[in-house]
C-alpha cells in the first residue's frame, strides 16, 4: 500500500501553498497549506483508499470541470497538525520520485515557519511568498 500511495501521489498529487486576504487575520493574510489528491468519479475509491490509510482529510467534489468528462475528486489534508503529523512524516519515511519531492521539502519548509509563526509578521509572510511562488506552477497560488 506504502508504494501504491507514493507513486499515485507522484502521479496525482500536489503539496500546496495559497495565501489569501483575510480581513479577519492581524496581518491581512492568511496561508493555507493543502496537500492535495485528485481522481475521476470512476476512481473515487482510490482516493477513499488513501483517506483510510492515513486517518484524516476530506474527500471533495471539484467544482471545475475543465475538460473533464465526468466529475473531479480532491482529497484534501489541510488541517496544520495533520500535514505535520501524519503527511511529512510519511513521505520523510517514503521518498517521492518526481519533482514533487522538490515542492514537499518546500511545502515542509512552510509547515515548520507557520509553526513558529512566522507567518504572522510581514516579514516570515514574505519569505513564505517566495518559497510559494518556486512551487507547482511557479507562482499560480491564489493571491
Amino acid at each position: 500500500m506504502v508504494n501504491w500511495i507514493v507513486g499515485f501521489v507522484d502521479g496525482e498529487g500536489s503539496f500546496l501553498i495559497s495565501i489569501f486576504r483575510n480581513a479577519t487575520t492581524a496581518s491581512g493574510w492568511q496561508v493555507f497549506p493543502e496537500f492535495v489528491v485528485t481522481q475521476g468519479a470512476k476512481s473515487l475509491h482510490a482516493l477513499e483508499a488513501i483517506q483510510s490509510y492515513f486517518g484524516c482529510g476530506k474527500i471533495f467534489i471539484n467544482r471545475r470541470h475543465d475538460n473533464h468528462h465526468e466529475p473531479i475528486y480532491r482529497f484534501c489534508i489541510r488541517n496544520v497538525k495533520d500535514l505535520r503529523e501524519t503527511i511529512v512524516p510519511f513521505f520523510e519515511r517514503n521518498r517521492l520520485r518526481t519533482a514533487k519531492l522538490e515542492d514537499f521539502k518546500k511545502f515542509n519548509q512552510v509547515l515548520n515557519l507557520m509553526v513558529r509563526n512566522t507567518h504572522l509578521q510581514e516579514e516570515g509572510l514574505g519569505r513564505i511568498r517566495k518559497i510559494a511562488d518556486t512551487m507547482n506552477r511557479k507562482g499560480m497560488q491564489k493571491r
